[in-house]
């Protein structure tokens, strides 16, 4: 594993470099709660539980798993650069596992999501959201963001190991990242769903990411979900084995295109 923190490291260094990306992401989360949040609620807030004076409060978690869908999608970005740059290439000549590689690059993507979803959370507590003060529920929240962020990250670099262009990775990925975003309880209520949209939410990672974040971050979350909540053990469980899956067909994509 100490391959895997070197790159890590590496990843993360460029943050210090590259003034711009640290930016990018650091600003990319406000704006989301802010413009989104601030500007969707008079319109899709109606229909929220407790109507759209807590629509913020309901959707913060939905934006942080959004945010982890981009950050995914950002660090599949970097890996695509490095196998057409001949980058990997040198990696694989080093002596060192091939699942570090992929790792560190996992790393590097879940950590920037944690910085993002811990300044979602802030900004959302200076426009009024009501959070849970026990330190548990906030680290049994950061469990659910870095099991969701891996999974989807093993997806992303996945698709990156397999095509050579951007414009393809982005098609593949964005066919993904959709569904998983607008088919959950990211955004509104399940009960507000048709019924096949509902059934495609239950089978759907992100609900349980949602779900189990907003128990264990907000105050009176099992309320803003509408009283329709999933049980908490199931969103770990689920997203344990998304986080498994994710990395699991990156090792294997991974393993086949560089034999």
């Amino acid at each position: 594993m100490s391959a895997a923190f070197i790159l890590w490291g590496k990843h993360m260094s460029k943050l210090k470099v590259h003034s711009e990306e640290m930016f990018g992401m650091l600003i990319q989360p406000v704006l989301w709660v802010i413009l989104f949040g601030l500007g969707m609620k008079g319109l899709v807030g109606m229909g929220a539980p407790g109507g759209d004076e807590y629509y913020i409060d309901f959707i913060l978690p939905g934006i942080v798993a959004l945010t982890a869908l981009g950050g995914a999608i950002g660090g599949g970005v970097i890996w695509l650069n490095e196998r057409t740059s001949g980058v990997v290439k040198e990696y694989l000549i080093a002596p060192i596992p091939r699942l570090s590689i992929l790792m560190g690059n996992a790393m590097s993507i879940v950590t920037k999501s944690t910085i993002q979803a811990i300044l979602i959370f802030i900004v959302g507590i200076l426009l009024g959201v009501q959070i849970e003060l026990n330190p548990l529920g906030w680290l049994g929240g950061l469990v659910l963001v870095t099991g969701f962020g891996i999974g989807f990250a093993g997806i992303a670099l996945a698709v990156a190991s397999k095509v050579d262009d951007p414009g393809g990775y982005h098609m593949l990925i964005f066919m993904l990242n959709l569904p998983l975003l607008f088919m959950s309880n990211a955004l509104y209520p399940l009960e507000s769903l048709p019924r096949w949209m509902e059934i495609g939410a239950q089978i759907n990672p992100t609900s349980y990411a949602v779900d189990g974040i907003r128990a264990m971050v907000l105050e009176d979350g099992a309320t803003l979900a509408g009283g329709e909540t999933l049980s908490l053990w199931l969103c770990f469980v689920v997203v344990a084995v998304f986080a498994i899956l994710g990395m699991g067909l990156a090792y294997s994509v991974f393993r086949r295109v560089t034999k």
